[in-house]
């Protein structure tokens, strides 16, 4: 994916959401970002899970830089997860930059990455995290998307 120039208030997203969200409402379903960015923070990546007990501002995110003060705007970048039945890692550009499986879970709450999700890519405008655009924001803006791989591991 190559991400838009940038600026406040733009979101581009690779996500996953449980395909049984028809049936259990959000957070329940489980959510998984494989890659999310905001515009004020051009070089920055974001991967979380969101599930019941640890959504919104408290869910399980981490972070990583592009080295050199790179933006991800400068060219195509990899954004992957593998996903296994208790561990989730997060990858750019094939850098491993955050791992997480069910001990990292608040006490109580239950890891929802045992049923099948579905794939979603978008270039969201405003919210409560990114912030309402602004004279910084460059628009219109596209997010390209040149493939969307699906492997899994034979047993």
């Amino acid at each position: 994916m190559k991400l838009p120039a940038g600026g406040q208030g733009l979101w581009p997203a690779f996500w996953m959401l449980g395909g049984n969200i028809d049936r259990t409402p959000w957070s329940g379903a489980g959510e998984i970002d494989v890659m999310e960015q905001i515009g004020r923070e051009p070089g920055t990546v974001h991967g979380t899970l969101h599930g019941p007990g640890y959504s919104g501002a408290h869910a399980l995110t981490g972070e990583t830089k592009l080295a050199d003060g790179k933006m991800l705007r400068d060219r195509f970048h990899t954004f992957a997860v593998e996903w296994e039945p208790a561990t989730i890692r997060f990858y750019v550009d094939d850098r491993l930059y955050e791992t997480r499986t069910p001990a990292d879970l608040p006490a109580g709450a239950a890891w929802v990455y045992d049923h099948p999700f579905f794939v979603l890519l978008n270039l969201a405008v405003g919210g409560d995290w990114p912030g309402n655009p602004d004279g910084t924001t460059v628009l219109p803006s596209t997010m390209q998307v040149d493939w969307v791989r699906v492997y899994s591991r034979s047993r």
